[in-house]
């Protein structure tokens, strides 16, 4: 039986797997095939009033690539019922998340649209503000178990964005060339109650947060269909360290070196 994308926005609500038996090669045999069934699910989440809020990035962080088995960049929708923001601290339900893991990340929020073919510097100028995130990501996949077009047509494998305190980027870097390396050189400490679970930097997500940034950008603009980046869209650039699984009742603590605040979050 062939997953369409019905299918797809069904096993989505109900944080259900895939079953085995509908999963074929034949489904997605590339990336093209899949990115057009994942914009086939946009809209019709879109036609039933749910609001894209941005894009996610998955898959910059080339130390995990061998993990996962998939060896290039994705990216999906964030909508406005997958989005949260909090000051330091929040909390998310994991119900109807189907095999949830945590990604500390950064996150921008964009002021305009980026122009064709942008530079570094073209693309600071349209970023407004950037904060420490995590992302709740799932898998309709047994054991997290799959391909790379399986996981674009699985929403990027997006499930939910808690977007921590928003820093005006002028009050990091005055030029993108500067907050480009500051990023990069960034780390993170990622904790479960006050045990240390994993370490990352910034240079992990294709180099830095900027630059993962900026290969969505051109990704975006060249996939025929695909919506633009706007003003308002928030972007989420990539896990720095490994996806974690995650049970009720847990708290997290994502602490970024002193260019980020901490972020974190309870699980319910």
């Amino acid at each position: 039986m062939t997953i369409t994308p019905e299918l797809l926005l069904q096993h989505s609500d109900a944080g259900t797997l895939w079953p085995a038996a509908d999963r074929s090669p034949d489904n997605w045999p590339d990336l093209e095939v899949a990115y057009r069934d994942a914009l086939a699910v946009r809209a019709l989440r879109e036609r039933r009033g749910d609001k894209p809020a941005g894009f996610k990035v998955g898959f910059t962080n080339r130390t995990i690539w061998e993990r996962y088995g998939v060896f290039a960049p994705i990216w999906g929708t964030v909508w406005n019922s997958t989005l949260s923001r909090c000051d330091g601290e929040g909390t998310l339900a994991l119900q109807q998340l189907s095999q949830p893991r945590l990604e500390p990340e950064v996150v921008f929020g964009m002021r305009a649209t980026p122009p064709r073919a942008p530079t570094l510097e073209a693309l600071f100028d349209c970023v407004e503000w950037l904060a420490p995130g995590f992302e709740i990501v799932q898998s309709h996949c047994d054991n997290w178990k799959f391909s790379a077009p399986e996981t674009v047509a699985d929403g990027g494998l997006h499930g939910r964005l808690l977007v921590g305190r928003e820093t005006p980027v002028r009050n990091v870097a005055a030029t993108g060339e500067e907050l480009d390396k500051r990023l990069a050189a960034c780390k993170v400490r990622l904790l479960r109650g006050e045990q240390v679970m994993d370490e990352g930097r910034g240079a992990n997500v294709l180099d830095g947060p900027l630059h993962a940034l900026l290969y969505f950008v051109e990704e975006l603009q060249q996939y025929p269909g695909a919506p633009p980046l706007q003003a308002g869209d928030v972007v989420t650039t990539g896990t720095w360290t490994d996806a974690w699984p995650l049970q009720p009742g847990e708290r997290w603590r994502a602490d970024f070196d002193a260019l980020l605040p901490s972020l974190a979050i309870h699980l319910r």
